[in-house]
């Protein structure tokens, strides 16, 4: 009925036409303005600056985690960041399959928790591995038996303690797992109708490949947000680092553990000889007691060194370096 024009108002617009106040061709050309729908009951809590930055915080736990898994699979791990999206919670658990891999984090010094959404083939390929096979998932899905979750924990215990270093930026966090759980009723450590920030992560293991959902509640964040900007996140990196950027790197470098072993010698004998091999057996070694002996670094031969002994520990005295040229 707004639309509808009472007479003196129809008087009045021909009046203008009339006297040229009003131009036609100007009124057509006149676009309505576009307005956008608001649902109150979902409130835009999280922006999209928000979820770019949580997608670069997730970029680098994905990092940590394709180089931190390989160490139990034995097996070659890619995580790529997919999409990003707010939802209610109520919208996440009701997707949710049954069963499910889900581990509650505890994000302190933050309020509340965050969910850590695992896809059931890659729970299955992870043990199966584990287990000596060859990492291929289940052809029908079933529950998880109390080794099978026990082994999953560890894994999960892993993806937890991945995340305080993505997050060092904004904010210290220590993560630590709650719980583990395969039905998603028993989830419920979210209000329903809350907002969520979800992070979806790629991952393939081998020939599986699946996805990661890690849920972060608004109230957990709410303290924080403010620090969920790209501009505040680069800042606060380029403080860290100071002005030397190569420093840093090197620091960080210099502090990561690598195998070090000294070869004695070599020497081959048969399978026989090695099955009735006894106590005070001597073998022989194709080196001598005054020769130098090989020191690796990992796979690389780094230094020669001759053997001895430091206090009760044996020891060696590293006598040249071999050069990457050499």
């Amino acid at each position: 009925m707004a639309d509808v024009l009472s007479q003196s108002e129809i008087d009045n617009l021909l009046a203008a036409l009339s006297a040229g106040e009003l131009d036609v061709d100007q009124m057509q050309g006149e676009e309505e303005k576009k307005v956008k729908d608001y649902d109150f009951s979902r409130p835009t809590k999280f922006s999209k600056e928000h979820l770019r930055t949580l997608e670069i915080i997730f970029e680098h736990y994905g990092r940590l985690i394709s180089t931190n898994l390989p160490m139990y699979l034995r097996k070659n791990v890619q995580v790529a960041v997919t999409s990003s999206e707010t939802v209610t919670f109520s919208e996440f658990s009701n997707a949710l399959s049954n069963p499910v891999i889900l581990g509650i984090v505890n994000f302190t010094p933050l309020n509340g928790t965050i969910i850590i959404d695992l896809a059931t083939n890659l729970g299955y390929a992870m043990i199966d591995r584990m287990l000596g096979g060859s990492g291929m998932p289940l052809d029908k899905s079933r529950d998880f038996s109390e080794i099978e979750m026990n082994i999953l924990e560890k894994v999960m215990v892993t993806l937890a303690q991945l995340l305080r270093e993505p997050w060092k930026n904004v904010v210290e966090v220590s993560p630590v797992l709650s719980r583990m759980e395969t039905n998603p009723q028993f989830a419920q450590v979210i209000a329903p109708n809350d907002m969520i920030a979800i992070v979806t992560l790629n991952i393939k293991i081998g020939d599986v490949e699946g996805l990661m959902n890690v849920c972060l509640p608004f109230f957990t964040l709410e303290d924080i947000m403010d620090k969920l900007n790209t501009k505040y996140w680069f800042s606060t990196m380029q403080e860290n680092h100071d002005e030397n950027y190569e420093d840093y790197i090197e620091s960080l470098i210099r502090k990561v553990d690598i195998p070090i072993r000294a070869v004695l010698g070599k020497s081959s004998i048969s399978v026989s000889d090695f099955v009735n091999l006894q106590v005070g057996d001597c073998i022989r070694l194709d080196s001598k007691v005054d020769n130098d002996m090989d020191v690796y670094v990992g796979n690389l031969k780094k230094f020669t060194a001759l053997p001895g002994a430091n206090g009760d520990s044996y020891a060696v005295w590293v006598t040249s370096v071999i050069r990457e040229e050499e």
